[in-house]
């Protein structure tokens, strides 16, 4: 039992006096975090820092611009270096990548094993790396809880207990850390790399054994992927194929029009982009309906009035001819250069998302704001803003994160969608919805995996989402459980 001078303690101090147990757990963090730093540094520096801040120093004056400019390259050099420290799990060292030899077997890759099985063998590393380093942080919290937390319980003990017992929340857990695994570490999981496939293939090579000439053959990567595309019945590379120049392709190449690349390497990007737009957008349009929730809770009245009539403008609005109205008349606004369109459209799903969110947690913000110990808050001459921060927002956001986790799926569908019509994220930034627009006319063909294969993907990121929703909303809220619900009603019957 803590004592009640050890419950003030800081979390440094507990630390201090029992040093063991977060010693082990740190010594582990830091070794998964430096095997593989290069790769989560490269994750992070994929992200579009540049554009935005290139962007305001462009309008600042001259001196002030060119030094942030001047810093940001700095810090670019840095952080492309950190990016390209070698790593456990690096491609180079489970290469899959060869030729087939008809007398020495499979040359250039992972100890001469046919490039699928190699290929398995790294993604295989990678998810298994991913799935420990859950593990571990999922471990060090009940290390937290164990030697570290001075009370004995708290509300979140039973809303992770729940949570454990959620089977559907935890198959959307699984789905989402498959899927966010498969973004994350998409320059190690992709058969090939993303400056072969994706940016410049015209001026890379692939080697491969010529039949004809009995020698090893060298051509562009671009030749290759155009005598490679998929065009239904003339020409196919399907699913777990190889094509002619003896590249492994695990779900196929994608059309001519797509120039033939390989669509899991066109997947794995496309689904950074799909989770960047998803998230973007639901915390633009979380901190939109909080700060609204917060306020009008807070001072009622004519507050509420005008966000109910600015809530029910927003929603009277036609959304997705705004959107289409909106992307092309900002085309040529530098917003639009980021991430080929993917940061407007994240912008624009949060500026338009938040009403639906604030309508679901104004409701207990009003009731929070009405218990006794705001009141006496209020009594005691504290501030608003002490007030909503540390007695109306901790509850409110429980709800939140309920509705959030349930819209990054709906923001993911929306930025396929406007990608299908055309509107969405442009080339040569990859996005699922643009590659099932590029397969649809194949899909009655042998070619069907080029529509088939990103839409069930972009299907089973946002059912893994939806499903995490379901078992985050139930976890913090039973009430709202099928089993629980019908608990009170026979309880209620059998009163009657």
């Amino acid at each position: 039992m803590a004592t009640e001078d050890s419950k003030s303690d800081s979390i440094v101090v507990r630390i201090r006096r029992n040093p063991g147990p977060a010693a082990r757990w740190g010594a582990v963090m830091a070794v998964l975090l430096a095997v593989e730093f290069g790769a989560l540094w490269g994750g992070i520096m994929a992200l579009p820092w540049d554009t935005p801040i290139n962007a305001i120093a462009g309008v600042l004056p001259g001196a002030i611009g060119g030094a942030i400019k001047g810093f940001t390259g700095a810090f670019a050099d840095v952080g492309r270096w950190l990016a390209d420290l070698p790593t456990l799990l690096d491609r180079e060292l489970v290469p899959n990548q060869g030729y087939n030899h008809p007398e020495r077997g499979w040359v250039g890759t992972f100890m001469g094993l046919e490039p699928a099985y190699a290929w398995l063998i790294r993604v295989g590393l990678v998810y298994v790396y991913a799935f420990f380093f859950a593990y571990w942080t999922w471990r060090g919290y009940f290390m937290f809880r164990r030697h570290y937390r001075y009370a004995d319980w708290t509300p979140a003990d039973d809303m992770l207990d729940r949570f454990r017992g959620h089977n559907w929340g935890k198959f959307g857990l699984v789905l989402v850390l498959l899927l966010v695994t498969m973004a994350v570490f998409a320059p190690t999981v992709s058969p090939t790399t993303a400056e072969k496939n994706l940016k410049d293939p015209s001026g890379n090579y692939v080697e491969y054994w010529d039949e004809d000439l009995g020698e090893v053959g060298n051509v562009s990567v671009t030749n290759a992927n155009l005598f490679s595309a998929s065009k239904g019945t003339t020409q196919n590379v399907g699913i777990w194929e190889y094509d002619n120049y003896d590249r492994f392709h695990p779900v196929g190449t994608m059309s001519q029009a797509s120039n033939g690349k390989d669509l899991f390497t066109f997947m794995a990007y496309g689904a950074r982009v799909s989770i960047f737009i998803g998230v973007f957008a639901s915390v633009i349009a979380g901190g939109i309906a909080l700060s609204l929730a917060l306020l009008t809770a807070y001072y009622r009245g004519l507050v509420d009035l005008v966000a109910v009539l600015t809530s029910d403008a927003f929603q009277a609005m036609p959304q997705l001819l705004v959107l289409i109205m909106l992307v092309t008349v900002l085309a040529d606004h530098w917003l639009s250069s980021i991430y080929s369109g993917g940061f407007l459209i994240a912008l624009l799903f949060g500026i338009w998302g938040w009403m639906g969110l604030w309508r679901a947690v104004r409701g207990p913000a009003f009731q929070i704001v009405q218990n006794e110990w705001v009141m006496a808050s209020q009594g005691f001459g504290e501030r608003p803003w002490n007030i909503v921060r540390k007695h109306v927002a901790p509850y409110v956001i429980g709800y939140l994160l309920i509705y959030l986790s349930m819209s990054v799926g709906g923001y993911m569908i929306g930025a396929a969608s406007l990608s299908y019509l055309g509107l969405g994220v442009e080339a040569p930034t990859p996005e699922m919805g643009r590659a099932i627009a590029r397969g649809q006319s194949l899909i009655t063909t042998q070619s069907w995996h080029i529509s088939v294969v990103p839409g069930l993907a972009i299907t089973l990121l946002v059912l893994g989402f939806n499903a995490l929703g379901d078992g985050i909303r139930d976890a913090i809220d039973p009430k709202t459980s099928g089993d629980d619900a019908a608990g009170e009603t026979a309880a209620a019957g059998g009163g009657a």
